[in-house]
């Protein structure tokens, strides 16, 4: 039986598609938000990807000018000036203090000893470069100071000496690199505003155990045991 379609458009209707012709699409023409957006879209997919920054390596330390402490944190190089005289003079005067009490064996009945006690010493912490101010290891953990440019044992103690061009290093970056390597304990001292603060580390995060200022003369951790007078440590 031959089907003979139906004339439909009297009732307004479409004729049924003749699915067997071949189908032709036009493409319709983009203007305004569409092609601009189209456009856009295009250009971010073949847009060149920026090259990686090259991390630094104990090379760029080695290659730093002189007047300048070079360490590397978090695969950059930082270079920081030498320190100002009140820098210079608070970090001198603590060293003193700490290494006269604590810097010898352990035993001596009129001062505490057992630690290792250095200025400025360099420390390769994984792939981090550091210099603090001043640090110190408990003997049982270094029973002899070594023959060596650098350690890698991480210290128990340090102290970071702020100044107007590292504060925000040492309290961020630094803080961060000895938290994860352990040490356990950290003092921040700031000259200009003549302030020490203490800071342990308690599970991975550091707590301020103590905050002094002015002329205070304190007892603090892990150097209790004998008193510190700050007024010695700034300039008049």
């Amino acid at each position: 039986m031959k089907y003979t379609p139906r004339n439909t458009a009297a009732a307004g209707r479409e004729s049924p598609r003749d699915h067997t012709a071949p189908r032709r699409y036009v493409g319709r023409a983009m203007a305004g938000r569409d092609a601009a957006f189209y456009a856009y879209g295009m250009s971010a997919t073949v847009a060149p990807v920026a090259e990686p920054k090259r991390k630094a390596t104990y090379d760029d330390v080695l290659a730093a000018p002189e007047h300048q402490v070079a360490e590397i944190l978090d695969g950059e190089l930082f270079l920081s000036p030498r320190p100002a005289f009140p820098h210079a003079l608070a970090s001198g005067k603590l060293l003193s203090a700490i290494d006269g009490a604590f810097g010898r064996d352990a035993g001596d009945p009129t001062r505490p000893g057992g630690w290792w006690i250095l200025f400025e010493p360099e420390l390769h912490l994984g792939s981090d470069v550091v210099v603090p101010d001043i640090a110190g290891w408990r003997r049982e953990r270094m029973p002899r100071l070594p023959n060596v440019p650098f350690s890698e044992l991480a210290p128990d103690w340090l102290c970071e000496t702020l100044s107007p061009s590292t504060a925000r290093i040492d309290r961020t970056r630094k803080l961060a690199i000895y938290a994860r390597e352990g040490v356990r304990h950290v003092w921040l001292l700031d000259p200009l505003a003549r302030m020490l603060e203490v800071l342990a580390l308690d599970h991975g995060r550091w707590v301020i155990a103590e905050t002094h200022a002015g002329n205070d003369v304190v007892r603090a951790a892990p150097f209790a045991a004998v008193e510190l007078e700050l007024a010695g440590l700034w300039i008049d």
